[in-house]
C-alpha cells in the first residue's frame, strides 16, 4: 500500500508530502488542477521515463518520492532482500534536474530504473487515461489476458524460446546454401590453428627468449668492459688496487700522529673496499658469461619466427594466444556449420522445447480467456449493456510465433442475438469506456500490486453507469488501496476518502506562476466538492442536497 507521496518542483506542484489511507480514495478538482500530475510523479518514482519538462519552472530539479508498505514474507520483501535492498519498507526516490539527467534510490541505494520498474509491479497497477483505446490493438489484449491469467513471465520465456529456436533455423539454412564456402574457410582456419599451436608460443617465455638473446647478442661487448675494467684494478701492469692499499694503509699509520686525518683515512678505506668488492664481482661475472654463438643463433631463429607470425596476423606478440583462442572458437563454429545434420538436430531440440511451452501457456489462456470473458459479460449487464456479450478468441496459428500458438482477439457483442465481433469494430466510445473499465477492474483483482491506480478511465460514462462504477472500485478497494482520478460525482461519493486537487496563481521567483494544492476533504468538503461536480459554477442549497444523498447512499 501507498503510504506517503513526497513531491517536489514537478511540473506544476512546488511541494507536497502527501500521506495516503486505505480502502478506496477518490481525486477529484477541475479540469487542469493537476489531478493526473499526482499519477504521473508516482509513475516517475516507479520507473517511468522523464527528460526536463518535469521540472517546474524556474527549478534546479525535480523530485520525486514514494513510500510503500512491505508486508513480512510478501513477494515484495523477498524481491528485495534477493536484490540486497532493505526489507522493512520500500522507498522509492526520483531526482530529474533542468538538463534531463535522472538519478534513482530504492531504499537509500542507488537503482536503475529497471529496478525501479521491476519492484513497481509488485507496488502499484496503474490505468491510464487512454487504456480503452490501447484495448484495440491486440498486442494489448494479449498482454491483460496474459496479465490476468498469471502467464506473462511463461509468455515471456515462450517469446526467448522462439528467438532461440529461429535462430537455429536460420543457422541451419546458412550452412545448407553455404557449405562449400564454409568448408574453405574452415580449412584455412585449421592450418592457422595448427600453425599457431605449433609455435608454441607462451608470453613468460617469450619475455625471458627476448633477455637472454640481448645478453647473447652483447656478450663480445660484455666481456671486454669487464676485463678492462679488472686490468686497471687488479689484473694490468699498474694495477690501481696495489697502489690504493699502499697509500690507504699510510694514511691509517698517520692518523696517530695527526687526529685530524683520520676522516679522510676512513673514507680512503671505504673506497678502496669497495673497489676490491667490485673486482669479485667482476671476475664471478666473467667468468659465467657465455659466449656461445649456437645458442645465440637459436634464439635469434624463435624470435624471427615468432615476429614474422605476429607480423602475418597483424597483431603483437603477446596477443598471439587470445588470437589463437579466437580462431578455435571460429573453427569449433564452422566444424558445426559444416554439419547441417547437427545444426538440424539443434534446432529440433528447440522447436520442441518451444512447442512445449508454448501448448502449456495455451493451455492457461484457454482457462483464463473463458472466466475472464464471463466475468465481462456479467460485468456489462450491470453498465447498462443488458444482452451483451464478450468473448475471446483463440485462434491458432498455421506456424507458431513468439507471441505462442495463437492469435487472441477480444469479440463484443452489445446486443443479444448478435454475433459477437471484433471490439475494435463494433463499439463505440461510451460502450469501450464501459468494456474497458470492466476489463481493468476485473483483471486488477489478479494483479500482486497491493495499490490500484485509475486515472480518468471512467470517461464516457455517466448516471446510474457511474454510481455502479463507483461501487465496483469501492469493493475492490475492500481488500486493497484503489485510487481513482475522476470527473464523476457518482464515483467520488461511493469513496471511503477524497481529496480536492485545485490550482493558484501567485508570484515566484519567476514572476507570475501557476500551483497546484491538494486539500483532503471532511464530510462538509465532500458535499461541497461533490456538490460542485454536480451542479458547476454555482451550488445551490439544491445540488448540496444532492451530493448528501450520493454520499449517503
Amino acid at each position: 500500500m501507498l503510504q506517503r507521496l513526497f513531491i517536489r518542483d514537478f511540473v506544476i506542484v512546488e511541494r507536497l508530502e502527501l500521506e495516503f489511507a486505505g480502502g478506496f480514495g477518490a481525486l477529484t478538482g477541475e479540469t487542469g488542477a493537476g489531478k493526473s500530475i499526482l499519477v504521473d510523479a508516482l509513475s516517475l518514482a516507479l520507473g517511468e521515463r522523464a527528460d526536463a519538462s518535469v521540472v517546474r519552472l524556474g527549478a534546479e530539479k525535480a523530485e520525486v518520492s514514494a513510500e510503500f508498505e512491505v508486508a513480512p514474507a510478501s513477494a515484495l520483501a523477498d524481491w528485495l532482500a534477493a536484490n540486497d535492498f532493505e526489507t522493512d519498507v520500500c522507498l522509492l526516490r526520483r531526482v530529474v534536474d533542468a538538463g534531463g539527467r535522472s538519478r534513482a534510490w530504492l531504499n537509500g541505494t542507488a537503482a536503475t530504473l529497471a529496478q525501479l520498474r521491476e519492484v513497481g509491479d509488485f507496488l502499484a497497477d496503474i490505468h491510464g487515461q487512454h487504456a480503452h483505446h490501447q484495448l484495440l490493438r491486440s498486442d494489448a489484449q494479449r498482454v491483460l489476458l496474459d496479465a490476468h491469467a498469471g502467464t506473462t513471465a511463461l509468455a515471456r520465456s515462450v517469446a526467448e524460446q522462439h528467438a532461440a529456436w529461429r535462430k537455429a533455423r536460420e543457422a541451419r539454412q546458412r550452412a545448407e546454401q553455404d557449405i562449400e564456402a564454409t568448408a574453405k574457410e574452415r580449412e584455412l582456419l585449421e592450418w592457422q590453428v595448427k600453425e599457431l599451436a605449433a609455435l608454441g608460443f607462451d608470453p613468460q617465455t617469450w619475455q625471458e627468449t627476448e633477455q637472454e638473446q640481448r645478453r647473447l647478442a652483447h656478450a663480445a661487448s660484455l666481456l671486454e668492459a669487464s676485463e678492462a675494467a679488472l686490468a686497471v684494478l687488479d689484473e694490468g701492469e699498474l694495477p690501481a688496487l696495489g697502489s690504493l692499499q699502499h697509500a690507504s694503509g699510510r694514511l691509517t699509520e698517520l692518523t696517530s700522529v695527526d687526529p685530524a686525518l683520520n676522516d679522510a683515512a676512513q673514507l680512503f678505506e671505504s673506497a678502496l673496499i669497495q673497489l676490491e668488492e667490485s673486482a669479485l664481482a667482476l671476475r664471478r661475472y666473467r667468468d659465467r658469461l657465455d659466449l656461445d654463438p649456437a645458442r645465440l643463433g637459436e634464439l635469434d631463429a624463435r624470435i624471427e619466427a615468432v615476429t614474422q607470425m605476429a607480423r602475418k596476423h597483424r597483431v603483437t606478440p603477446d596477443a598471439l594466444p587470445e588470437l589463437q583462442m579466437r580462431l578455435q572458437t571460429r573453427f569449433d563454429e564452422l566444424s558445426l556449420a559444416t554439419d547441417p545434420s547437427a545444426l538440424a538436430e539443434r534446432e529440433q531440440a528447440a522447436e520442441k522445447r518451444y512447442l512445449e511451452s508454448a501448448r502449456q501457456l495455451s493451455k492457461e489462456r484457454q482457462g483464463a480467456a473463458k472466466a475472464l470473458s464471463q466475468a465481462v459479460t456479467a460485468a456489462m449487464q450491470e453498465l447498462a449493456m443488458v444482452g451483451g456479450r464478450f468473448e475471446i478468441a483463440l485462434t491458432p496459428l498455421e506456424v507458431g510465433a513468439s507471441s505462442g500458438l495463437e492469435a487472441i482477439e477480444f469479440l463484443v457483442t452489445a446486443n443479444a442475438g448478435q454475433p459477437p465481433r471484433p471490439l475494435a469494430k463494433v463499439a463505440s466510445g461510451g460502450e469501450l469506456s464501459r468494456i474497458g473499465l470492466a476489463l481493468q477492474v476485473i483483471a486488477s483483482q489478479s494483479h500482486a500490486a497491493g495499490t490500484l491506480i485509475f486515472d480518468e478511465v471512467d470517461v464516457g460514462i455517466g448516471g446510474r453507469v457511474a454510481e455502479i462504477v463507483g461501487r465496483m472500485l469501492k469493493q475492490l478497494g475492500s481488500d486493497r488501496q484503489v485510487l481513482c482520478v475522476t470527473h464523476l460525482p457518482q464515483v467520488a461519493a461511493c469513496a471511503n476518502w477524497q481529496w480536492s486537487i485545485s490550482k493558484e496563481n501567485r508570484e515566484d521567483l519567476t514572476g507570475h506562476a501557476t500551483f497546484s494544492r491538494v486539500t483532503p476533504l471532511d464530510a462538509a468538503g465532500r458535499v461541497e466538492e461533490i456538490a460542485r461536480m454536480l451542479g458547476g459554477v454555482k451550488i445551490t442549497d439544491t445540488t448540496r442536497q444532492h451530493a448528501r444523498e450520493l454520499l449517503g447512499n
